[in-house]
């Protein structure tokens, strides 16, 4: 279970860093999606705040979850602009955010 929390740590800090250093293919990405700047340095924050809290066993759980919240956006917004391989990503993405939050609540019991 380690190697999911520090790959879903690794995969989040790398996506909200990105967002927040505003690198022209987030910016374009959030344009292109009729997304303001400061969603994109929302979604940044949050995602760089999921990734620091799903290291730390206390926050794992609840951290993978709303992490898999925010994937749900992200998967709304592939469909919606039909970015088929985007949407694959994000799914896969968000079934590992479920699963290690489902595992994180077995193993609190």
């Amino acid at each position: 279970m380690k190697w999911l929390t520090y790959l879903l740590g690794v995969i989040f800090a790398a996506s909200g860093v990105a967002k927040l250093a505003a690198l022209p293919f987030e910016v374009e990405a959030f344009s292109r999606w009729g997304y303001s700047p400061e969603f994109m340095y929302f979604t940044g924050v949050l995602e760089v705040l999921g990734a620091i809290a799903v290291v730390i066993p206390r926050l794992s759980m609840l951290a993978a979850s709303g992490l898999a919240v925010l994937m749900l956006g992200a998967m709304a917004t592939h469909a919606t602009h039909a970015e088929w391989p985007m949407l694959i990503l994000a799914t896969g993405i968000f079934a590992l955010c479920a699963w290690r939050g489902w595992q994180g609540r077995a193993a609190q019991v």
